[in-house]
């Protein structure tokens, strides 16, 4: 039987995983279950997606999902719309183009599959009004390189949205990340970076406008948690603490009372590989 460390290929990875029954949590969270239908369904009635699709509102065109994996980005950008390119290296029946393509085809949707990397997208300049990319900024070996393409080949007032980035305080922190990561160990490839790193590839690629949303305050990156679970688990560990859960219940009950304690708990948040998404404008020519 294969080890943790034994992996040749992240396809081999994610099937052991899925034979784990105590990791079966983890592959709900991460979209990693079969049918792979009923995950990006899933996906697409997200509150992360849901978030995402109200920040695209009023937004059409054709859209990139840039390192797409298994497609449910592509899936929910398509379900709202979008005429969809789908930018996977990997060609992996479960976790790359093939499982896209099957995916596109059991659902009827009209997303093309494009197996390339992220830092060389072979696409002319301003062909997308949107630039979508999931958890892929901080994999990339050419930060700066990755932003520029990314930039390229959006169109004049185009959006990129960055969403479910490692963050890291200091480079001392990325060791601890990467030994508590839940899924680094199967086969590697995590990585995480300051976040005036993402600011300034994202500016010197040359977007004019920049909205850095904070992990505590963004439904995008939050999940799998909602506010309302989140709330939940707060009081659970507080009642830990100090049993005494109906306090911390009445407390915390006031939705706007929750939001502003998360709000003051974003200064003292240093939680290694914490997740901020980017929001990026290209200005109109």
């Amino acid at each position: 039987m294969k080890g943790e460390q034994d992996f040749t290929t992240w396809e081999d990875a994610v099937i052991w995983l899925r034979n784990q029954p105590d990791r079966r949590q983890l592959v709900l969270d991460a979209f990693y279950d079969d049918p792979l239908i009923a995950a990006a369904e899933r996906y697409f009635a997200s509150t992360e997606w849901q978030a995402v699709s109200n920040i695209l509102q009023n937004r059409t065109g054709k859209a990139l999902d840039v390192g797409a994996g298994r497609g449910i980005a592509s899936y929910a950008l398509a379900r709202i719309g979008f005429e969809v390119t789908a930018l996977e290296p990997d060609p992996s029946a479960v976790v790359g183009t093939a499982a896209i393509r099957d995916l596109a085809a059991e659902a009827c949707l009209p997303i093309e599959v494009v197996e390339e990397f992220s830092e060389r997208l072979p696409f002319a300049d301003g062909t997308f009004d949107v630039v979508f990319a999931r958890a892929v900024l901080h994999h990339m070996r050419d930060l700066d390189g990755a932003c520029r393409e990314m930039f390229r080949v959006l169109r004049p007032g185009g959006m990129l949205i960055a969403a479910r980035e490692h963050v890291i305080s200091n480079e001392t922190h990325l060791e601890a990340f990467l030994d508590q990561h839940p899924l680094h160990h199967l086969y590697g490839g995590e990585h995480a970076f300051l976040l005036d790193r993402y600011i300034g590839a994202l500016k010197a690629a040359g977007f004019a406008a920049i909205e850095v949303l904070a992990p505590l305050k963004s439904p995008i990156n939050l999940f799998p948690y909602t506010i309302e679970t989140l709330r939940t688990a707060v009081v659970e560990r507080l009642t830990s603490k100090i049993p005494v859960k109906p306090l911390w219940c009445a407390a915390l009950a006031s939705k706007s009372v929750f939001m502003s304690l998360l709000s003051m708990a974003e200064r003292f948040d240093h939680r290694p590989g914490r997740l901020y998404s980017f929001v990026c404008n290209k200005a109109e020519s």
